[in-house]
């Protein structure tokens, strides 16, 4: 389940309408080809505002990651999620969950792919997994 609930807005939308299809989309550049990252209005590297949507290959790597303590609403429980910060292969970095780890597993580097999640009331949304 997201963190918190997210929602789309138009400039969202193909973002949103790519992830409840399980594909995961970056811009690209048409003037220089670079990949940015999905909510970039601009390229990262010349400037343009021509951006394209194109499909990631879905792996990364863990850059660095939190550890949110917290109970559950149901039970009381104590929860952990772990949050981190992940380079795409493609170079463009994201902030995401991480799923299916322990946190005092998560390490830098380790390998990652990415998955979905969707909870209701809330947009689907990459997560990503150890590969």
């Amino acid at each position: 389940m997201p963190i918190v609930p997210v929602t789309r807005d138009a400039a969202s939308a193909p973002f949103f309408d790519s992830t409840a299809r399980g594909e995961l989309l970056l811009r690209r550049c048409e003037d220089c080809s670079s990949i940015s990252a999905p909510d970039v209005e601009c390229c990262s590297v010349c400037g343009s505002t021509r951006l394209t949507w194109t499909p990631a290959r879905g792996t990364a790597k863990v850059v660095t990651w939190t550890v949110v303590h917290g109970r559950s609403p149901v039970d009381g429980e104590p929860t952990r999620i772990v949050a981190g910060l992940v380079e795409l292969d493609e170079g463009p970095w994201l902030y995401a969950r991480l799923v299916d780890i322990a946190p005092e597993d998560v390490t830098t580097e380790l390998a990652l792919v990415v998955g979905f999640d969707h909870a209701e009331g809330s947009e689907t949304v990459p997560v990503f997994r150890p590969a």
